[in-house]
């Protein structure tokens, strides 16, 4: 056995953007543990609950992550639209889709552009952020904000899309969906890709389902879990089949993830042709009472969000369980024994949003 040294990894990273923080023992360049360290950037979120009422808290709900931050606000007003029975427009549960689809784009496109730039490949992180800014573009146009979409609200949401400007965005997506799938098809044939990423950081089948891995995580080691399929916001209405790997390694989650930017194309088109014109947002009177839990599919994978009202304008309770924070232990597992130098690869393998993880 050589000399074992514990090297602490984060929260300042050159690599890697968010602020995670791992001790790491190696031994000479081997990882042989890794302990996380939570709580770096924690900002009480949670506790506001008792400040904002219930409408006002979609608005904090976004906040929590300004990646995924519709999906964050969308599942904060299922959660209190099923506590409060209220049924929404069948027009806003596909507007709902289509901006939940959107922002899984520019979040994969996102990780893709980082995880290119930790491998050197400084032309590919241009590129795929410069179609970031597309999708960003059409966010903008179609909600007034490119990273907070203020878009969602209990009852359904507070924009529209015009039947003109749904085609025109749909002439765009095609363009956009093309130039995706050249980047992403050559990021996963590349020779130094495969060579660092394939059999490295391998979380078997049982081991994910035993630790609790979510997402593309999960997916990628032969685990067929979408949130999605469950039907919430008309889901059930498009079809589409969970993106899935059984490599079980690193280049399987970035498979994973690429390939679901172009199935989310697809599943924008198919929400495009079933949506109809009609109401997009029902007034929802008086104040919730009760409890639910809603989950739903982040771009990083299930989002949990418990909810406890007791008929007052404020809620009592919120609590909100990140797929970050589900993926952390999965993270855990796979590093030791590898190269001290593959670890911030590995670590954006799982799409970390550290913001998510401490609310």
């Amino acid at each position: 056995m050589g000399n074992r040294t514990i090297v602490p990894f984060g929260p300042q990273h050159p690599v890697l953007p968010e602020p995670i923080h791992l001790d790491l023992v190696v031994e000479d360049e081997k990882v042989v543990e890794a302990i996380p360290s939570i709580g770096f950037i924690h900002r009480g979120l949670e506790k506001l609950v008792e400040k904002r009422d219930y409408q006002e808290y979609v608005f904090v709900a976004e906040r929590i992550c300004g990646i995924c931050s519709f999906i964050h606000g969308l599942t904060y007003c299922l959660a209190v639209e099923e506590v409060m029975k209220v049924q929404v427009p069948d027009r806003a549960k596909y507007l709902r889709i289509i901006w939940s689809e959107l922002s899984r784009i520019h979040s994969h496109l996102l990780w893709l552009g980082l995880i290119a730039d930790a491998f050197g490949f400084e032309n590919m992180f241009m590129q795929s952020w410069r179609i970031r800014e597309k999708i960003l573009d059409i966010i903008e146009e179609t909600t007034g904000g490119r990273v907070i979409f203020g878009s969602s609200k209990v009852g359904g949401v507070r924009k529209d899309i015009s039947p003109e400007t749904m085609q025109r965005i749909l002439v765009l997506l095609n363009t956009y969906e093309k130039e995706t799938r050249e980047l992403g098809d050559k990021f996963l044939a590349d020779y130094t890709v495969k060579n660092r990423l394939v059999d490295v950081g391998v979380l078997t089948k049982d081991a994910g389902y035993l630790l609790g891995a979510v997402g593309p995580m999960a997916r990628a080691s032969g685990i067929p879990q979408d949130l999605r399929q469950t039907g919430y916001s008309f889901y059930d209405k498009i079809k589409f089949e969970p993106i899935v790997s059984n490599t079980c390694d690193s280049w399987g989650r970035c498979d994973v993830r690429i390939r679901e930017i172009y199935q989310s194309f697809d599943m924008i088109r198919q929400a495009a042709k079933l949506m109809e014109v009609g109401e997009i947002a029902v007034d929802v009177k008086g104040n919730p009472e009760g409890e639910f839990f809603m989950r739903t599919e982040q771009p990083r994978g299930e989002v949990v969000y418990y909810i406890k009202a007791n008929g007052t304008k404020n809620l009592e309770r919120l609590r909100v369980r990140t797929p970050t924070f589900a993926n952390l232990p999965p993270l855990v597992s796979i590093l030791p024994g590898v190269e001290l130098a593959d670890v911030p690869i590995l670590v954006l393998t799982i799409d970390p949003c550290i913001s998510c993880t401490e609310r």
